[in-house]
């Protein structure tokens, strides 16, 4: 849906058996991890900055990908609901802080 100032869309939605939940959900966090490794490495390469960010932001994302992956192995009699959406909005720059 596009609004004035951005776009909101559903990403994920339905039921999905355990193993289909485990394939979605840890493919969206794997891809941020590496995200914010390149962004790590990439800053501490060109500028010689440790991000420390993107090390938050991975280590948040792994301890989500364990606890996404020991609900898995529990739920094996269950299905997985899911929804998730994604809302972008434009802000001016001197206003936007870098969060993901």
């Amino acid at each position: 849906m596009k609004t004035e100032k951005g776009l909101t869309f559903q990403l994920v939605e339905g039921e999905f058996a355990p193993l289909e939940a485990k394939k979605i959900l840890l493919g969206l966090i794997n891809s941020k991890i590496n995200f914010h490794q390149l962004e790590h490495f990439s800053n501490e390469v060109r500028f010689n900055e440790k991000t420390s960010h993107s090390k938050q932001r991975v280590k948040i994302l792994t301890d989500a990908s364990e606890q996404i992956s020991a609900l898995v192995a529990t739920a094996s009699n269950m299905q997985f609901m899911i929804e998730g959406s994604i809302q972008i909005t434009l802000v001016p720059a001197e206003e936007s802080v870098i969060n993901e």
